[in-house]
């Protein structure tokens, strides 16, 4: 069985997920976030194909291989909250750490990105 197909834990982590507290933040804690009206940046670093497919609405996108070349963009967020999204994980972690190597402080990756978002808070989101 697929991690992405295990079973939810409490927190809504498929079952033996390796949460890395201190670096990510869980899709509920997202949706929490958002119903608490909270002021955050959900940044989607995936590609527009990804995006055409799948989006979060309200999701500021800039893919991952454009983060580098479009930093000066993402300046006026340094201050704010940002929460890094991919497809699963992999990619928003790496932005994650690229963003606070460049004097973002308060950036966390969303575990189990945009599919993880699907299966537990909304499933009218298509899965990829």
């Amino acid at each position: 069985m697929r991690m992405a197909e295990r079973p939810l834990d409490a927190q809504g982590l498929p079952e033996g997920y390796p949460m890395q507290p201190e670096w990510e933040v869980t899709p509920r804690a997202v949706r929490a976030m958002r119903e608490a009206r909270q002021d955050f940046v959900l940044l989607d670093v995936r590609e527009p194909r990804e995006i055409a497919a799948a989006a979060v609405e309200g999701a500021v996108v800039v893919p991952m291989g454009e983060i580098k070349s479009r930093l000066s963009d993402l300046e006026e967020y340094a201050e704010e909250q940002i929460v890094v999204m991919c497809h699963h994980g992999a990619r928003s972690m790496q932005v994650t750490a690229f963003l606070r190597q460049n004097d973002f402080e308060n950036v966390t990756s969303m575990a189990g990105g945009i599919d993880l978002w699907s299966r537990d808070i909304d499933p009218a989101v298509p899965r990829y």
